[in-house]
């Protein structure tokens, strides 16, 4: 054979025989698709694609797409998600062999792998942060526990569970193309079901693939809950008397559109009366497990979840759904997560982590209040629980309810689309419904009463409290919580400030205040006690206190000159004048005492300071620092020198305990961040309650006062009057129909007419139509950039973005050294300016860039 013969022969004729110590100690791969796919679990935004590793031969049974396992990378054993196997592999080189698989359980399902990938797509983030909110940590112990007698094997409640399909790569091109479930401008009837690349009429009812559930949702109604109860084991008690949703025009429609396999997405304005949502919530749930489909429910928080864990239990019968929650703890919530994986349960009740919950054949997704901020995820990619519903709803052909009381912006931009219809009572239904609302502002109250003008309380409050309190239990709202969170100087009205140096600085520790005897103006020497007399509230307004000890006198407290009677046993703070300092030519100098920036020696030599807001937790308190948490009980006003103070915000707490003084006989409920009520008896009581933990009421509240409506309304926030209107709405439902509520805001705003008129669908219209006037979202897509002024400007200029995007800034935020930046584009632009600001993020994680900047793609906090 000659050498002109050699390009004759195969290829692996003519190479070198492979070397022993290539093949010594070698993997053997898989017989079958060797490649495997896998997610590495690394922030760095430039590494956010699949890797391939080999599958040993061991781990050919094991390592299927959707389980967890352990690989090399970067030299490290870190975490990942195997996500498809293939037969071969784009990598020339060799590939490193998989470690081991962490379970064999297969957590990622191919609908929620898709699902993340596309958040993250959208959200300009990485797969990996997404897939870290979607998949609890594993559970060891709650993983290897067999599923009760009574409960279905995950084979027997989802065919084909032991033959699941391999999880798709979901690269940008094999993603789920706009017109293929569905597109935002097409027009959903409750004639139509919509299927992902399909829309299906009811002449496709015979339709193969839909074969099972379709006969399931021909049967009578009867006999198809009979079936299902049967399946599960367990006696769902039926729902007595009519519907909730007879109370809409096309209520029992889109309760037959869940029923009969078909997709209908819609915005449900809640009626108000104390008639409550999780009834309605758990009959379309019911309707949609009867057409043979799983159903994921979000609710803001665990008060909600609570309520509506019980009417689901009620109304599905026990064991046919769970409740997820963060409070559960590890081993419950990962061994309830796994019931709805194994498709034990198809049904899913939960806060916003629920969002990713892998129900089986998805048919309803839902979400209750979707105004909330707790709806809005606070770690990255930042994603809001109705944008990933929406997305998922949109890929699965599922169906979608947006239900609250009030509606938002993002809601009625979905209508004015036609992604969704409308669900809205009749306005006579709505007038026999609504509360009686009276605005303390209207001029005929004035005039009988010239003080309500600078009352908190006005007179009108008051006669609805009493009048409540001989039929039931009454609410009060109160926006802000704590007793007192915000003080200030009742001569001058500067606010009230910390005057103590910090807590600790890394040159030179300061002693810890906890130790006795320290120098005069030490942490040390600050007396813990009480103190009193007669603090001012926001608007001049004298609140008795009671002061045992006499620590700072207030408004009151022996006269407006009276000397400060301090601690005697405590020695008075060095320097006489009104800025603290003795002993110096100036104010700037010190000698022992402390200047304007708590100098403590040498001529215009400044120390820091804490700066702190100063507040009050109880009547029989001194001022603390909300900061450093230190007590300022010798504090001073370092413009006039003035030691009085007056509250500029009344809490909660502070609020209970004037109307318990009011009226002495009526029993003082509180609901807020110290203890939170799911409910309160029918009872005569006075339940004072921060916004969104207000308890619902047995049969209803006789009455209810809505304070302080200038805290809400003048924020400055863009979406100040919308969440004003959907507070107040959230506590105005709680009430029985025709119910007083007394609402302190003027009677001529905008947010104070829709309450009045109870249309937040007019209000939320004309929201919309302001942002798109001035361009906010949700007319426009925007993202903002957050970090140090350097890094911010950095990546502005780096970042190749759409040919229509406007930068807005950047400018300084709250931190003097931190600004941030606002990118606005048309809606249409949104997917371009996600991945350019991703591509620009991955450039700065591959530089190794110390200065890290946040994306966020449509915030809540814009203004």
């Amino acid at each position: 054979m000659t050498d002109s013969d050699d390009a004759l022969l195969p290829l692996d004729a003519v190479r070198p025989p492979a070397s022993s110590k290539d093949t010594k100690g070698a993997p053997v791969p898989a017989p079958e698709r060797p490649v495997a796919r896998v997610a590495v679990d690394s922030p760095l935004p430039h590494l956010d694609r699949l890797f391939d590793y080999l599958v040993p031969a061991s781990m050919h049974e094991t390592a299927e797409p959707g389980v967890r396992v352990r690989v090399r990378f970067a030299g490290k054993l870190v975490d990942g998600f195997l996500l498809e196997r293939v037969d071969e592999s784009d990598h020339e080189g060799r590939l490193t062999p998989l470690e081991r698989v962490v379970s064999p359980e297969q957590v990622l399902t191919p609908e929620i792998a898709g699902l993340a990938r596309a958040v993250a797509d959208r959200y300009a983030g990485t797969l990996t942060d997404v897939l870290r909110l979607a998949i609890p940590p594993r559970h060891a112990k709650a993983e290897a526990e067999t599923p009760k007698p009574n409960e279905p094997a995950a084979s027997e409640a989802r065919p084909g569970a032991d033959a699941r399909p391999a999880v798709p790569a979901a690269r940008p091109e094999q993603r789920t193309k706009p017109d293929q479930a569905g597109t935002p401008g097409q027009v959903v009837t409750p004639g139509q079901v919509v299927t992902p690349g399909q829309v299906v009429t009811p002449d496709h009812a015979a339709a193969p693939d839909h074969a099972t559930m379709l006969e399931r949702a021909a049967l009578p109604d009867a006999v198809a809950q009979a079936e299902q109860v049967a399946e599960a084991g367990v006696d769902a008690e039926p729902v007595k008397g009519g519907s909730a949703w007879d109370a809409y025009p096309t209520g029992p429609s889109f309760l037959d559109a869940l029923r009969n396999g078909r997709a209908p997405r819609a915005v449900w304005s809640a009626v108000p009366g104390a008639r409550g949502w999780a009834g309605a919530m758990a009959e379309a749930v019911r309707a949609t497990l009867d057409g043979g489909r799983g159903a994921v429910v979000v609710v803001p928080d665990g008060k909600d979840v609570a309520l509506a864990d019980a009417e689901f239990a009620r109304t599905l019968g026990p064991g046919r759904h769970v409740a997820l929650t963060a409070d559960l703890g590890p081993a419950e919530r990962y061994r309830r997560w796994l019931k709805v994986l194994r498709g034990q349960v198809r049904a899913v009740v939960g806060t916003r982590a629920a969002m990713f919950a892998p129900a089986a054949d998805l048919g309803l997704v839902a979400i209750w209040d979707d105004g909330d901020d707790l709806h809005a995820e606070r770690l990255a990619p930042y994603p809001h629980a109705r944008e990933v519903l929406g997305l998922r709803a949109h890929r699965t052909g599922a169906a979608m309810l947006i239900g609250g009381y009030a509606r938002t912006a993002e809601a009625t931009q979905l209508i004015a689309g036609r992604w969704a219809r409308p669900i809205v009572a009749a306005r006579t239904t709505i007038r026999s419904l609504a509360p009686r609302v009276r605005p303390a502002g209207e001029d005929a109250e004035l005039a009988k009463d010239q003080a309500a003008r600078q009352a908190r309380l006005p007179s009108i409050a008051w006669r609805a409290l009493r009048q409540g309190l001989e039929r039931g239990p009454v609410l009060v709202q109160v926006p802000r919580r704590g007793y007192l969170p915000a003080l200030a100087c009742r001569h001058c009205r500067a606010s009230a400030r910390c005057a103590l140096p910090p807590t600790r600085m890394a040159a030179s520790p300061l002693p810890s205040p906890a130790l006795p005897g320290g120098s005069p103006g030490s942490a040390a020497a600050i007396p813990l006690g009480g103190w009193s007399g007669p603090l001012s509230d926001p608007v001049g307004q004298a609140v008795p206190l009671v002061n045992p000890a006499g620590r700072i006198p207030l408004e009151g407290s022996g006269g407006r000159n009276a000397p400060f009677q301090g601690d005697p046993t405590t020695p008075p703070r060095s320097g006489a004048g009104p800025m603290g300092a003795s002993g110096g030519t100036g104010p700037m100098a010190g000698s022992g005492g402390l200047g304007p920036m708590g100098g403590s020696g040498g001529a215009g030599v400044a120390a820091p300071l804490c700066h702190g807001p100063l507040a009050l937790r109880g009547g029989h308190a001194a001022p603390y620092c909300r900061w450093c948490g230190r007590v300022d009980a010798d504090w001073r006003c370092p413009s006039c020198g003035s030691p009085r103070l007056r509250a500029v915000v009344t809490g909660a707490r502070r609020t209970a305990e004037e109307l318990g003084r009011a009226f002495p006989s009526i029993p003082v409920r509180t609901s807020g961040r110290d203890g939170v009520l799911a409910t309160v008896p029918s009872t005569r009581a006075l339940v004072v309650a921060t916004p969104g933990a207000e308890p619902v009421a047995e049969g209803g509240y006789a009455a209810a006062v809505l304070l302080d409506g200038w805290a809400l309304l003048g924020r400055a926030d863009l979406r100040a009057g919308e969440e004003a209107v959907r507070r107040w709405m959230n506590a105005a439902a709680l009430l029985r129909p025709a119910a007083e509520l007394v609402v302190l805001a003027d009677a001529a705003l905008p947010a104070v007419q829709a309450l009045l008129r109870w249309d937040p669908v007019t209000h939320a219209e004309r929201e919309l139509a302001d942002r798109t006037e001035l361009g906010f979202p949700p007319a426009v897509r925007m993202a903002t950039l957050t970090g140090a002024a350097s890094a911010v400007r950095q990546m502005l200029e780096e970042v190749r973005l759409p040919p229509d995007a406007e930068v807005l800034g950047p400018v300084p935020v709250d931190d003097a050294s931190q600004e941030r930046a606002m990118i606005r584009v048309r809606r249409t632009g949104g997917a371009a300016l996600a991945a350019a600001l991703k591509g620009a993020s991955g450039v700065r994680a591959a530089r190794k860039t110390p200065d890290v900047v946040r994306v966020s793609v449509d915030p809540l906090d814009l203004i």
